[in-house]
């Protein structure tokens, strides 16, 4: 997947009527990039974080993945089916916690998840599977040093950072952030097939 420029990324979220916070220093965009490859157990998407320093744009990406890994798809947690997160933008969705007793960002609202439960690899968003409530869906690492490659158990659902240290400077930023804008943050998932007209 090619990284998007703020710029895109703003162009992104304009075209779908979501917010773009491009006012003050470190205010925060953390956008999730779904690939349109719904199969693979790698971390093949990407989650951007985007913002100003004394009107300075900058933005980086970190290697994610948005989706459960290989294993929650086919044991499933949820009699409903594996959850994944709806692509859309989400208002104050996580707020600064812990995740398996580290700082992390965890749920702070309700947000819609598709569920799939044929108990295969691929997964297949289906709107009239969705559902809305708390889930645990958080955005956190996977292993505690170094980069994982394979999903696997990492997530169940959650926006899991591949790299330790990209992590590490995503809640870096997070906790800046948090000292202006409070420990709320805004979250926007996009899937990677919508974004062609980007240039």
């Amino acid at each position: 997947m090619k990284p998007l420029s703020y710029e895109q990324l703003q162009q992104a979220c304009s075209a779908r009527g979501y917010r773009f916070f491009d006012d003050g220093n470190y205010n925060l965009n953390i956008i999730g990039v779904r690939s349109a490859d719904l199969q693979a157990n790698t971390f093949n998407d990407l989650i951007y974080i985007a913002w100003r320093v004394a009107g300075e744009p900058i933005v980086v990406s970190l290697p994610a993945t948005t989706d459960p890994g290989v294993y929650w798809r086919e044991n499933l947690a949820n009699a409903a089916g594996t959850g994944f997160l709806v692509p859309g933008q989400y208002s104050g969705a996580f707020r600064v916690g812990k995740h398996k007793g580290y700082h992390a960002l965890v749920q702070a609202r309700e947000l819609p998840l598709y569920r799939d439960a044929d108990r295969d690899a691929k997964l297949e968003p289906n709107e009239s599977s969705i559902q809305t409530g708390y889930f645990g869906i958080n955005l956190h690492r996977a292993r505690v040093d170094g980069r994982s490659n394979l999903v696997d158990r990492w997530s169940a659902g959650c926006q899991v950072v591949a790299d330790s240290s990209d992590f590490d400077l995503l809640m870096s930023l997070v906790d800046i952030a948090s000292k202006h804008w409070g420990e709320t943050f805004t979250y926007t998932l996009l899937d990677e097939q919508l974004l062609k007209g980007v240039h």
